[in-house]
This record gives structure tokens, C-alpha cells and sequence, in this order.
């Protein structure tokens, strides 16, 4: 029997090519969308899973309420670690890890070996306690992972760096050396296999270790320096919420509260009073880490997108089985004799349900196969897409299994409606002619109406990701990133450095020069930090006004193209310079200076005002412009190079002949400025690239149905437009009766989808402080576009059934 159903289904297929193509094709399409963006979801839901003490690890971050918003951070002093691993037995592990490029080794280096002078560049240091390597427990390739960090100067690295260093070598023992200092050598201690993908410290390479590190007096006993994410292993069984409340009022009357007042620092004592701490889980950090103020060098996402792209796959494959709905019912006459005839020879309607089930799950299966043969082949596209490489796991049993499971859900649920409405036909009604052709009109618009919904939803959104990228790469930011050439790892030319300032100065394509590790992008080697301000003489009476500080030379203004907007810049040969300040519109207005220029504020050194800047925005524009105070010191790693010609090919010739005498044994680095700063929004490209791609899919897949349903609704109406067409009816006329209903429905589904697309994208703007206005041009022009995608769709077949000759359809009347 379920072979004679098979065969039947098979020839139904067969016979109705236009119908099983656009049913197949449309689940085919979906389905590969369905594997590729589950896939991602897997990935990404997989961060940090491997550990074999996972559920017990957990990060510290700390809570406070800051001008009535609230600040979450994972930053804190130095010897908190101590503290709490010698007060709470709950506390099996605690330790420190500090990636901030702002201390000497952390971040980027110049890497040479003892026995190979030639210096290369490499990104992933971090300095970390031997007990955060304890508690990872990350496989060990050569050494002993137990001790390796204890020792002062000792250094572990992963795998395939030591394999690039030393070559066909175990490394333990030998010698390395950042940034041409052979003042201090560090000892490869252990070598670990490579950090897996999925997880939130893959950017990580190199680990220092923080035993006997003081990168300045004081700075391990210091309280009032928060410098370092913690990380923590309990024992099992630990009720977490009830330890977290212990910990927390523990460490504020213990520590906070006695140590920083006892420093002469009440406000900050009062500040800390009110922090509150709590533990995030190893597994969430990766998508649950919106609002945490981290470094920028640790991978991030957010469940919220994951959940986004779970719903727009779904929709996706529910647009399909709608396709599959709505064909199965509008040709239901079609079967009706068929039903009708098994019924009076004996078939059950349990019997047919199973029969329509079959045909159903046949299309279904071999659209899976077309379906994963479609997401094979567009795999590579889509990890470039995402920014991903995933891959298809077929030696999994469990992974083909589920996709076999899936082929058979997925028919049941298409399937269920059309084999129940179908099965349900009386023989008599049927012989008798009583049953109307194509019925249930109501679910099937309804139907229609929800795939162009869908649809319009997808291109809004499109349009508004799109306008936001646009409005973020064109915004008038504050400084200049056009022909700024950024020269990386200059501190290794030591003495040279001058050299090589004047060699270039006197190049005809360069406009001007300056050297700072602190740029107004978010890229690699570039330096942040974070500062308390006050006024001068105001530490005990005004709360302190965050800020950040930064090392410049005097060119750093106008070659970034800055506005002074009091005050002057920087003279160098003016020794009072060295304690002077420029500072930025929001520090000045935090400070409550009204004029700026003359005045003094400390951060623990005092300082004196000369200028003001013009607010630039130094992260994305997700964050609100904070306080900045520019210094005359010297971070010399960057040398950002303005270049005044635009024949870029000619000045990187000159740029590389001057390095290379000044520095044979390094290669040169650059970055172009507008790059990095385009690169800092890389989230929101993908984003846009995978909204749009799937908006293309669900119009697509949604034109497929529309297409069927107008060739059966033209089919259904061939004889009632030869007559019209005889009594003198045009072509315009009866192109306008065919396609004016379906023009209806799809203007009924931009009225519904328009007030959904604005809540969901006004949702995701809210993460931006500097964000569009949604326009109304957007709901228009994405209103628009799917009219005319369904007036193209509907049109061909109703133009077709207008041009065709009335004999023909009435030659049997």
C-alpha cells in the first residue's frame, strides 16, 4: 500500500511539473537557509562549552548606579583576588587576567627569538595568573601546564605560535623577547593547544604571567586602580545568588570602604559602597554581555541577533509550507474525483490522510536533498557572510539523523492541513459537480498576506540597517581619517625614531605626522584607559567625573584634523607644556568648567587647561562621547602619517624604502585610518548583508506561490475571459481583474508589517546613542517594492491568459 501511495505521488508530481517545482524549489531554498543559519546558531550557542569545569567557572562583574544610569564592568583593583581567594572557602580558584594594550607586553608585540634576530609582529598577549590557566585546565602540548605561569618572566604560548617561532622545535626553555628589549627576556615555560574558535579568549596567544609584574610603585596593593578582569572557580554546590550577596558586602566593608577612605579617597570609598557583585557564568559571557563594559579585544555577540535569525529561518520555511498549503487547497478540485472514487471502491479517510501524508513528506524529502545540496555549496559564501567557518559535521550519525527527522517533520506539518481537507470531499458532492473549484479562499489569502508581511518586514529592515551603516560611515566624526597612513611597531626603531620622523618629513606626499599609541578607532595596538577627574582642589567635595588620558605630541591635533575650540594647541619648546592639558567639550562640561581655558583639574597629578577640542568620537557610535584629556607624553608604537597625495602606490614605495634601511629586520606594518574605522562596524555590515540576503530569499520564495497561485486562479478563469474577451473586453481590462485582488492582499501586508518593522528596528537602533530617525521614505519605497515584485509576479501569467485566443477556451462551451 505505501508503495502504490508513493507512485501515485510520484505521478501527481509528475504530471503537474509547474506546481511541484515551485513546491519543491521553494522548500529546497528554505530548507538550505534553515541548515546554514542553524548551523551558526549551534556555533554560536557553543562559545566556551568545552571546559571541563565550565559550570563551575564563572566572571566577576560589578554593578553600580552612576548619574541615575547603571554601569556594569568587569574591571577591578589588583589585589581583590587575594582578598577574596583567602576569604570565602565557597572559592576553590580566583585569578586575574589583563589584556589591556595600555601595560607594557599586553595587546600586540614585536616578537624575536633568542637565536632569530628578525622581529615579527604578533597580536594575542595577555597577562594572566597561573590560577586562571588551573581552572581552564586547556591541554598541554609541550612542558606542564601546573606552575608555568608562577615564575617572574615566564610565558606560555599556544601551539601554532610556537610552531611559527620555533619551527620544528619544542620550545620550553627558550627565550623571547618583545619588542627588541633584551633587558627582559621571558622563559617559554608550556606550550597549549590552540584556544578552540568558540570561545570568548580565542584571541589570545601568548600569556604573561602577572607573578612579580609591578608596572608601577604600588600598583599590586593599589585600591583605587580597577585594571583587571577576574575570573573564579566554586565548589560545587554553591547557591550562587546567596554567595553573591555574601561576597558583595564582604568586599564593600572589608575592603572598599576601609581601604580607599584610608587612602585619603572618601568619595571613591562612597562610590564603591554602592557597587554590587555578581557571577556570570563562563558559558554566557559571549552572547550575554550587552551593557558590560569589557576590553575590546574579547569576541562578543548578542542573543538577542541569535534569536533574530532563528525567527527570520522560521519564517522562511513557514513561507514554503505555506507555498505547499496553499497549492495543495486551491487545486483541491482537482483531486476531488480521486477522493471521490477511492471512497466509493472502499479507501477510509484515514486511509487518504495517509496517502496526501506520503505525497507530502515525498516533497519534502527531496527538497531536503536539493535543500542540503544548496547549502553546500553556498556554505563558503555564507561563513564569508557572517565572518564565520562553520562546516557540515557528515560524519556525525546524530547530525544526519536530525536532518532525516526534519525531512519528516517538516512534510507532516506542510502536509496536514491539505490531507485533511482533501480526504474530507463526500463522493456525491463531487460526481454531482457541487463541489466549487479551489476553495478556501480565506486561508489562502490569509496565507498570502502572510508571506508578504514576512517579506515587507525583512526589506524595512534591510533598508533601515542599510541607512544606519550610511549615516555612521558619512557622520562627521570630529577628526580626519582620510589619507591618514598608520605606521605600527615603531618603538622598535628605539633612537631611530627620530630618524625616521625626519626622513619622512621630508617626503613631498606628506602633509604632516604624529606619534601616539592613542587613536580615535578601535583597532589593534591602539591604547585606552580610564580616569577619575575633579577639579583642582575638589577630590572630597564633587563625585569625579570619568575620562580617559591620553599620550600625544603636538602634531597630534592637526594631523587628525581636530578643531580647537578655545585655548591653543601644544608648543613643544615650551616647558610649561609638560603640565598642560587640552581637553575635550564633554570633559570640560562634566567638570563643570565654564571657562576651561587657565583652569586646573587632577586626576591624582594636576594639570593646567591651554585648549579645548571639538567632541570626536573615539568608539562606536554605540556609546556616548566620553571625556578626553590630551597630554604631551610619549607612546611611540603608532605613527599616524597625513598624506597630502593621493597616488597612494607611490607614497607606501618611499614610506617602505625609508623602513627598510631603518629597520631590516622588521617588515612594515600599516593600517589606513578610514579602514580601521570602517572595520569597527563590521557587526553592523553583516548584519545588513544578512538581512538582506534573506529578505531576497523570502520575496523570492514568496513570488513562487504568488506565481502558482495566479498560473491556477488564470487556469480556474480561462473559459470566463475568452467570453469577456468576446464581448469586447481589453487586454488592459482583464489584466487588471486577474492581478486586482492579489494586489489587495499585498497592500493588506504592508498595512500589517509596517508597525512591526518599526518596533523591531526601532529596538535595535535603541542600541545606538547616535542613530537615525526612521524615515517614512523606508515604509514607502519597501511598500512600493513589494507591489511591483507582485504586479511583475501576477502579471506574466495574466497577461498570458489576456493575449490568448477565446476559441481555444470555448471551443467545448
Amino acid at each position: 500500500m505505501i508503495q502504490n501511495y508513493i507512485k501515485m505521488a510520484w505521478r501527481n508530481l509528475m504530471k503537474h511539473k509547474l506546481y511541484a517545482l515551485i513546491k519543491v524549489g521553494g522548500f529546497a531554498f528554505s530548507i538550505a537557509a534553515c541548515i546554514l543559519i542553524t548551523r551558526y546558531i549551534i556555533y554560536e550557542t557553543s562559545y566556551d562549552s568545552s571546559y571541563t569545569y565550565g559550570d563551575q567557572i564563572y566572571r566577576i562583574v560589578g554593578r553600580m548606579e552612576d548619574k541615575g544610569t547603571i554601569r556594569r564592568g568587569t574591571s577591578f583593583q589588583a589585589p581583590l583576588s587575594k582578598a577574596i581567594q583567602a576569604d570565602f572557602p565557597e572559592i576553590e580558584l580566583v585569578g586575574r587576567i589583563l589584556p589591556n594594550a595600555l601595560f607594557y607586553g599586553a595587546g600586540s608585540n614585536q616578537v624575536s627569538t633568542e637565536r632569530n634576530n628578525e622581529s615579527v609582529y604578533e597580536e594575542g598577549f595577555t597577562y594572566m595568573d597561573q590560577q586562571v590557566l588551573d581552572m581552564l585546565e586547556l591541554p598541554v602540548v609541550f612542558g606542564q601546564r601546573d606552575q608555568a605561569l608562577t615564575a617572574p618572566y615566564s610565558l606560555v604560548m599556544t601551539e601554532s605560535k610556537a610552531a611559527k617561532l620555533f619551527p620544528e622545535q619544542n620550545p620550553v626553555g627558550k627565550l623571547v623577547y618583545l619588542n627588541g628589549d633584551r633587558t627582559r627576556p621571558y622563559t617559554v615555560k608550556a606550550v597549549i593547544a590552540d584556544i578552540p574558535d568558540n570561545s570568548h579568549l580565542k584571541t589570545f596567544h601568548f600569556f604573561l604571567t602577572l607573578n612579580g609584574v609591578v608596572f608601577y610603585p604600588g600598583e599590586q596593593e593599589n585600591w583605587g586602580a580597577t585594571n583587571y578582569p577576574m575570573y573564579v572557580k566554586l565548589k560545587k554546590g554553591t547557591d550562587i545568588p546567596q554567595f553573591e550577596k555574601k561576597l558583595t558586602q564582604h568586599i564593600r566593608k572589608n575592603y572598599w570602604i576601609p581601604q580607599l577612605a584610608q587612602g585619603g579617597n572618601s568619595k571613591a570609598a562612597q562610590t564603591w559602597s554602592s557597587v554590587e557583585l555578581s557571577l556570570q557564568p563562563i558559558r554566557d559571557i559571549y552572547l550575554h554581555s550587552n551593557g558590560i563594559e569589557d576590553y575590546k579585544n574579547t569576541p562578543q555577540s548578542d542573543i538577542r541577533l541569535i534569536w533574530l535569525f532563528g525567527a527570520i529561518t522560521a519564517f522562511i520555511l513557514l513561507i514554503a509550507c505555506v507555498n505547499f498549503i496553499n497549492l495543495s487547497t486551491a487545486k483541491s478540485a482537482n483531486r476531488a474525483k480521486e477522493v471521490g472514487l477511492r471512497k466509493v471502491v472502499g479507501s477510509r479517510r484515514s486511509d487518504l490522510i495517509f496517502q496526501f501524508l506520503c505525497e507530502s513528506m515525498l516533497y519534502s524529502v527531496l527538497s531536503f536533498v536539493i535543500g542540503i545540496l544548496i547549502a553546500w555549496l553556498t556554505l563558503p559564501l555564507f561563513n564569508e557572510l557572517a565572518g564565520k567557518q562553520l562546516h557540515f559535521p557528515w560524519s556525525d550519525s546524530t547530525f544526519i539523523l536530525l536532518l532525516l527527522l526534519s525531512a519528516i517533520l517538516v512534510g507532516l506539518i506542510a502536509g496536514i492541513y491539505p490531507a485533511f481537507y482533501l480526504s474530507k470531499f463526500r463522493p456525491a458532492a463531487v460526481f454531482k459537480g457541487e463541489l466549487r473549484q479551489g476553495r478556501s479562499p480565506v486561508l489562502r489569502n490569509s496565507l498570502v498576506i502572510f508571506q508578504f508581511a514576512t517579506s515587507v518586514v525583512l526589506i524595512i529592515g534591510t533598508l533601515i540597517v542599510n541607512h544606519q551603516l550610511h549615516f555612521i560611515l558619512t557622520k562627521k566624526i570630529g577628526f580626519e581619517k582620510d589619507q591618514v597612513l598608520v605606521l605600527q611597531g615603531t618603538a622598535t626603531l628605539g633612537n631611530h625614531m627620530h630618524v625616521l620622523q625626519e626622513e619622512i618629513a621630508r617626503l613631498p606626499q606628506v602633509k604632516s605626522m604624529t606619534v601616539s599609541d592613542y587613536l580615535p578607532v578601535q583597532a589593534a595596538g591602539v591604547k585606552r584607559n580610564g580616569n577619575s577627574f575633579w577639579k583642582e582642589g575638589k577630590i572630597d567635595v564633587e563625585p569625579s567625573q570619568n575620562g580617559q588620558i591620553w599620550e600625544v605630541d603636538e602634531n597630534y591635533i592637526p594631523t587628525l584634523g581636530m578643531q580647537l575650540v578655545a585655548g591653543r594647541n601644544f608648543q613643544k619648546d615650551r616647558a610649561s607644556d609638560s603640565s598642560a592639558v587640552v581637553i575635550n567639550e564633554t570633559l570640560a562640561k562634566n567638570l563643570g568648567l565654564e571657562n576651561p581655558v587657565g583652569a586646573r583639574i587632577t586626576n591624582g597629578m594636576t594639570y593646567t587647561v591651554i585648549g579645548v577640542v571639538r567632541d570626536f568620537h573615539f568608539e562606536t557610535l554605540k556609546d556616548e562621547i566620553g571625556g578626553i584629556c590630551l597630554s604631551l607624553g610619549n607612546s611611540p608604537t603608532m605613527l599616524a602619517v597625513k598624506l597630502q597625495s593621493k597616488d597612494i602606490e607611490t607614497s607606501l614605495k618611499a614610506l617602505s624604502m625609508i623602513w627598510k634601511r631603518l629597520s631590516p629586520n622588521q617588515a612594515m606594518r600599516y593600517t589606513f585610518l578610514d579602514e580601521s574605522y570602517a572595520h569597527m562596524y563590521a557587526d553592523v555590515k553583516r548584519t545588513g548583508a544578512i538581512f538582506s540576503t534573506f529578505a531576497s530569499l523570502a520575496i523570492f520564495i514568496a513570488c513562487l506561490g504568488l506565481f502558482g497561485l495566479a498560473a491556477f486562479t488564470t487556469e480556474q478563469r480561462v473559459k470566463e475571459i475568452g467570453i469577456r474577451k468576446v464581448l469586447g473586453a481589453s487586454i488592459q481590462g482583464i489584466v487588471q481583474l486577474l492581478t486586482r485582488d492579489f494586489l489587495r492582499l499585498v497592500i493588506i501586508a504592508i498595512v500589517i508589517a509596517s508597525p512591526i518593522a518599526w518596533w523591531m528596528m526601532n529596538t535595535w537602533l535603541a542600541d545606538f546613542v547616535y542613530r537615525i530617525a526612521i524615515p517614512l521614505w523606508i515604509f514607502v519605497a519597501a511598500g512600493a517594492a513589494a507591489i511591483f515584485i507582485a504586479l511583475v509576479t501576477v502579471s506574466y501569467q495574466a497577461i498570458k491568459a489576456a493575449q490568448a485566443n477565446p476559441v481555444d477556451s470555448l471551443r467545448n462551451e
